[in-house]
């Protein structure tokens, strides 16, 4: 992924991306793939969002294409993290949800 800060991206991402000592967004890394029939995609973000980790999303091939047109990308979504989060983030996806007694 091509690293660009644009218009598309939500308005406070860059305000919350952690910065380098010189005052630049610190690099993103890939973390995972999400297929987005299940909305798998939009829980782990949110997920990581809600640990303060933020997120940058893409959208693979023409999949940027499909997400206006249908709603969901065909190839899933990429999820890329500040680079020094990415064992945090990784913890937390591998993590198992806790089941609630009834």
């Amino acid at each position: 992924m091509e690293e660009s800060w644009g218009k598309s991206l939500p308005s406070d991402l860059l305000e919350r991306w952690p910065k380098t000592p010189s005052g630049e967004p610190e690099k993103a890394v890939f973390l995972c793939n999400c297929k987005t029939q299940d909305l798998g995609d939009e829980l782990k973000i949110n997920m990581l969002e809600a640990y303060g980790i933020p997120c940058l999303r893409d959208y693979p091939g023409d999949g940027s294409f499909g997400k206006v047109v249908l709603g969901i990308s065909g190839l899933g979504t990429d999820i890329y993290v500040p680079e020094s989060k990415l064992e945090e983030a990784r913890s937390l996806c591998a993590a198992e949800p806790e089941e609630q007694e009834e």
